[in-house]
């Protein structure tokens, strides 16, 4: 990850390439994709707690079976 000195070439770099005037537009692009990735992760996460949440359910609800004594032979 650069740091300091490093971001004064990388953002002068991003110009050169990209030129001034499409910056805004650069930068509304991208906080737009953060956002949808950031809504995207939240979504993943709600899926997966209402399916736990569902596999919790149907495991309390399922019955376990109750023992069974063993049964001893009869000696004639």
């Amino acid at each position: 990850m650069p740091s300091g000195p490093e971001w004064f070439i990388v953002l002068a770099v991003v110009l050169v390439i990209f030129g001034g005037s499409q910056l805004p537009k650069l930068a509304k692009n991208l906080g737009k994709a953060q956002k949808e990735f950031k809504d995207g992760l939240a979504d993943g996460q709600e899926e997966m707690s209402a399916e736990q949440k569902a596999r919790d359910a149907a495991a309390a609800r399922s019955e376990t079976p109750t023992p069974i004594a063993p049964v001893e032979p009869k000696h004639d």
